[in-house]
Formats: C-alpha cells, sequence, structure tokens
C-alpha cells in the first residue's frame, strides 16, 4: 500500500467500534509473543468476522481511538540475534505473509500489520490457536463453539472472492485491470462511459464497489486481467513462468521469461511463446506433417489450462511452470489434486477454484468439463508418442509429454502406462481395448500382434486393466478394460 491508501485505512479504521474482532489499537507494547499471540488471534477472527484482512495498529488509543503515535519499530527489532518479522514467521503455523508498514500519520509515527485471514486451517503461534472475543484474546480451544464455525466457514471459502487490493480509486482500478481484454474475451460492447465499465466489472465480481467512491480489486479480477500481477503483492508470485533448457537436465538454461499478466489477458501470448520453442518437422510415426510441431498443441493447451486453474492459490512463494527439456516438457502446479492422477482420464475435473475454472471455460481457454485430458491422450496417441505422465511430487502436480519414440527404445513402464491410457481413453468413447486397438497405438505391424500381448500381459499383471469378459477364452476376440471400470 502506499501512502494515500495507509492513510484512507486507518480513517477506515479508527470510525469502526471500540470493540472489533479483526483489529487491535496498540500504543508501545513490543513483546514478540503477545505480538504472534495477536497475528493468530486477529487472522482467525478475520474469517469468522467475514474479513479478508486484520490488522493490528500500533500508536492509536485503543479506547478512544485518538492517534498518539509510537516508538515501536518492527523493522528494527529482534528476538534474541533474530529479526522479528522472521521470528514471527518462523513460529507461525501455517505462515502467514503478514505485510508491515511504518509511517507518519497527522505527524505521529504508526505502525500497522495487515494480516490475511485463515484459510483452510486456523493460524497457530508456538502450535496454539488463538480467537478474538470481543476485545479480549483467548485460546481457541476455550471456544468449541467458535471453532466449529470456523472449520465450518473453511469449507465455503474460496481465493477467487479474497481481495487483491484494497481502498483505491476508480482511475486507479482502471490502470490496474485490463478491462478492454474483458469486454474482447465476452464478447461485450465496451460501455462509452467510467461508470459502465465499472459496474460491469462489479457484477462480474472481477472488482468490488465500497462507500464514498473507493473500490476494491478481487482475487478474480487480479488473476485474470491485472495488467501486471507485480502490482499486488499476494499474488506477484503467480505468474506464469516458462523456463528453456539446453537439453535434458536443468545444469543450463537457454532462457526464461515470466508473464507478469492476468491469466486471461496472457495465455494465447504463453501458448505462442512455447510454440515457438520448439523443433518442427519431427518424424512423428503415422502423424508426420509439413512443419508439424514436436508436441501436438492441444495437449498444451489443455495442460497449461490446467495448471492455472486448478493449483492451490494458498500455497505461497510458488508459482505455475512449464519447463522445455530437449526430450520432453514438464508443466507443474502448486497443490495436489482433488482427483487421483490416475483417473484424470475418466473423471470430471474438481478445482479449489471453480470460479476461475468457469470463466476459463467460458471464453474457450480449456476445454469442457470433463473432456481435457481426453483430448490430451487422443493427440499424444494420435501422434504415436510415449503416454504423459501425472504425477504429484512435494505437493506439486505435474504433468509429462514426451517427445516422439520408438516402441524399441520405450521401457516397460512407457508401455503399460501407454497402454493403461489406451484402455481408460476407449472406454470413455464406450469401445473396449483390444490388441488390434494397441497395435495401431504403437503402430505394431499385423504380424508382430504378439508384441502388443505382452504389453496387455504386463498392464494385466500391474493391476492396470482387466479382460471384458473373463468367460472369453479366444486371445484373437479378447477386449480389455481399465482396472477400475
Amino acid at each position: 500500500m502506499d501512502f494515500n491508501q495507509l492513510s484512507i485505512l486507518i480513517q477506515q479504521l479508527i470510525a469502526l467500534p471500540k470493540e472489533t474482532e479483526w483489529v487491535e489499537f496498540k500504543y508501545n507494547n513490543e513483546n514478540p509473543e503477545t505480538i504472534g499471540e495477536y497475528i493468530s488471534a486477529l487472522s482467525n477472527s478475520a474469517t469468522l468476522h467475514n474479513q479478508n484482512t486484520a490488522y493490528l495498529v500500533w500508536g492509536i488509543k485503543d479506547d478512544s481511538h485518538e492517534i498518539i503515535g509510537t516508538k515501536f519499530k518492527p523493522k528494527q527489532a529482534k528476538k534474541g540475534s533474530e529479526e522479528l518479522e522472521n521470528w514471527l514467521l518462523r513460529n507461525l503455523s501455517p505462515r502467514v505473509n503478514f505485510k508491515i508498514y511504518e509511517f507518519i500519520f497527522q505527524d505521529k509515527n504508526l505502525v500497522l500489520f495487515e494480516i490475511p485471514c485463515a484459510n483452510n486451517q486456523p493460524v497457530s503461534f508456538h502450535d496454539i490457536e488463538y480467537i478474538r472475543v470481543g476485545s479480549y484474546k483467548k485460546k481457541l480451544k476455550e471456544y468449541p463453539e467458535k471453532e466449529k464455525e470456523l472449520w465450518n466457514l473453511f469449507s465455503f471459502q474460496t481465493f477467487e472472492k479474497r481481495i487483491a487490493l484494497e481502498n483505491i480509486t476508480a482511475d486507479e482500478v482502471l490502470a490496474k485491470i485490463n478491462y478492454p481484454s474483458y469486454f474482447e474475451l465476452t464478447e461485450q460492447n465496451l460501455p462509452d462511459n467510467k461508470q459502465g465499465i465499472l459496474q460491469r466489472l462489479a457484477d462480474e465480481k472481477l472488482i468490488n464497489i465500497k462507500p464514498s467512491n473507493y473500490f476494491d480489486i478481487t482475487n478474480f479480477g487480479a488473476i485474470l486481467f491485472a495488467k501486471k500481477l507485480s502490482d499486488f503483492d499476494r499474488l506477484s508470485r503467480k505468474a506464469m513462468r516458462v523456463i528453456i533448457y539446453k537439453d535434458k537436465s536443468r545444469i543450463y538454461t537457454q532462457r526464461e521469461k515470466l508473464f507478469d499478466k492476468g491469466y486471461a489477458v496472457s495465455y494465447e501470448e504463453i501458448i505462442n511463446f512455447i510454440n515457438d520453442q520448439l523443433p518442427e518437422n519431427e518424424e512423428i510415426g503415422q502423424a508426420l506433417r509439413q512443419n508439424i510441431k514436436m508436441y501436438p498443441e492441444i495437449a498444451i493447451r489443455e495442460l497449461v489450462a490446467n495448471a492455472m486453474i486448478h493449483q492451490d492459490f494458498n500455497m505461497t512463494g510458488v508459482s505455475s511452470t512449464v519447463e522445455i527439456f530437449s526430450d520432453r516438457i514438464e508443466i507443474r502446479n502448486p497443490g495436489e489434486p482433488l482427483v487421483d492422477t490416475m483417473r484424470f482420464i475418466d473423471t470430471p475435473p474438481q478445482s479449489r477454484n471453480e470460479d476461475l475454472a468457469a470463466f476459463m471455460r467460458r471464453i474457450h481457454i480449456c476445454e469442457e468439463r470433463g473432456s481435457g485430458i481426453d483430448k490430451v491422450i487422443d493427440a499424444v496417441e494420435f501422434c504415436q508418442l510415449p503416454a504423459p505422465e501425472f504425477n504429484v511430487n512435494n505437493q506439486h502436480t505435474e504433468a509429462i509429454l514426451f517427445s516422439y519414440r520408438e516402441l524399441k527404445d520405450m521401457d516397460k513402464s512407457d508401455r503399460i502406462r501407454a497402454c493403461y491410457q489406451h484402455a481408460c481413453l476407449r472406454f470413455v468413447c464406450r469401445e473396449q481395448m483390444t490388441n488390434e486397438s494397441l497395435r495401431k497405438r504403437f503402430a505394431i505391424e499385423d504380424k508382430n500382434y504378439s508384441m502388443a500381448s505382452r504389453i496387455i500381459s504386463d498392464t494385466i499383471e500391474e493391476g492396470l486393466i482387466k479382460p471384458y469378459d473373463p468367460e472369453n477364452k479366444s486371445k484373437k476376440h479378447a477386449k480389455y478394460i481399465p482396472c477400475w471400470a
């Protein structure tokens, strides 16, 4: 926040009632333990009172809200030999991305801690969760009804509805949000006046209209249509990164590009940039074409969109990335999937960010519900590429596309994975896998049907597929379905 925003905020806070459970005023209390307990209590109370942010302010009297100033300098303060801010962060769980502001207001020194509301779980300090009850700080476990209410609220709280930037003017909204792109992508005519534009953005929940001609930009508005994500403190690390490496390892980086715009604005630019980095004229089995890219574009489009949509925005300091190697592309997003990776093909996707997912589908950035990964597998099979991998590593979900390899160069796990995905794809198309269909998938000549039989047997042994009709003893006419079917 700049000084103007801080001034507006302070005036709003001192106008609040004396007992507000998500705001605490102090004079010179500098005890680190007390500060940590208050951060926990205020963060949890903000969630209970439907506030995106809580505030801990020094230099204002708690009872009268008189501005008296403070001598507290938190950015210079230490706990032992450790900086106070780092010590607080280390002892809060989960880590709370609070902001510290030291500034002068009405010729008085003030300090403000801007504290995000608790998300997904109560915030604890030294493993103890606190809450505000009236003007008092209490342990959450002493108030089981509030603890129950807090957990209930977590199940309804969404990233999109929280605030990315608050208390800004209309001109600042229009300077930070790429509103022409919004109207273009949603195929609406641009209103001929500022008020019409702002009202439409508010109707879409991209912004909130507040009293006295001030506005908030929601996370939903910023993550989709920010001119620069770096303008929003808590979203600046959510910009998509694309990294190109020289060979198969991460040792030599050739190029790296950060896309600092909102996802709806930058999506086509990201896809075009990725495609521009890929070699052409690759000999890809039956799909040999003039100027064909190494990877099917529809697969890249869907997996990049998925990485944007399904990430866990509560994980701080990490972003979705696309890494391009000489033999593969790895597309990774923060957060574990809500669906088992083995069921990506047949199960409709579940997202933590349903509003974001719905809007991206609305503007045709991703496929209709349940069809995206099917299209990825179908495109990979058409190009006879190795089957993609879907993994969960260190609380991240990754999808890996591999460059073309002949069947003889694929290892056993590659063949089994491809056989399983082929059976899944056939099943969702209301068909069953056969030896013939698998031969076509791998471009195996008919006379070498035993090669396909061996792959099918290996996949059955892994427990990934099963016979469609166990009573059928004829291998020539055997059909197979996924193990879960």
